[in-house]
């Protein structure tokens, strides 16, 4: 497997990804799937620190992740948001470890001192992934979000680098 910077021509198959994740799912808040023309000018807008980083296997995209500003003030430029999502066919094959390993190496590389995870409510794969990276529990938002018909909850996770 490959992990490697996301180009362009990446779009339609993290588009695929991630629009199943928003239709079928929690592990977004998104509730409309991106066009792709809206996927690419996302690709587009992430480029050094803010990266966006693809798991290729055989020439296809099987997993993303990506990393994002935490919060917009000034003093939070140290810390960063991770992002990780994986093709349903390829997950628990070790995807997500090998795309969050290189956001946190990325990072790492431009200097941020945290990384920040906020994980819907019992996706305990998602939080055993980033706590065998080296992340922490933090805190839990209560039903922050609804989605489904259903209030949702945020485990907030923590790694300093």
């Amino acid at each position: 497997m490959e992990v490697r910077p996301a180009r362009l021509e990446d779009a339609e198959a993290i588009r695929s990804i991630y629009n199943l994740e928003v239709t079928t799912s929690h592990a977004t808040f998104d509730l409309v799937p991106r066009s792709l023309a809206e996927q690419r000018d996302w690709l587009a807008d992430r480029a050094g620190a803010h990266a966006v980083v693809v798991a290729v296997e055989r020439h296809e995209v099987v997993g993303f992740g990506s990393l994002s500003p935490y919060r917009d003030r000034p003093a939070y430029r140290t810390t960063v948001e991770d992002s990780v999502y994986v093709h349903r066919a390829h997950q628990g094959a070790g995807v997500g470890s090998v795309v969050l390993g290189e956001l946190l190496a990325v990072a790492s590389a431009h200097g941020f001192h945290a990384v920040m995870a906020r994980i819907v409510g019992g996706h305990e794969a998602s939080i055993a992934l980033h706590r065998r990276h080296g992340f922490t529990l933090v805190g839990t938002e209560r039903e922050v979000g609804r989605k489904f018909g259903r209030w949702l909850d945020v485990a907030v996770m923590q790694r300093l680098l």
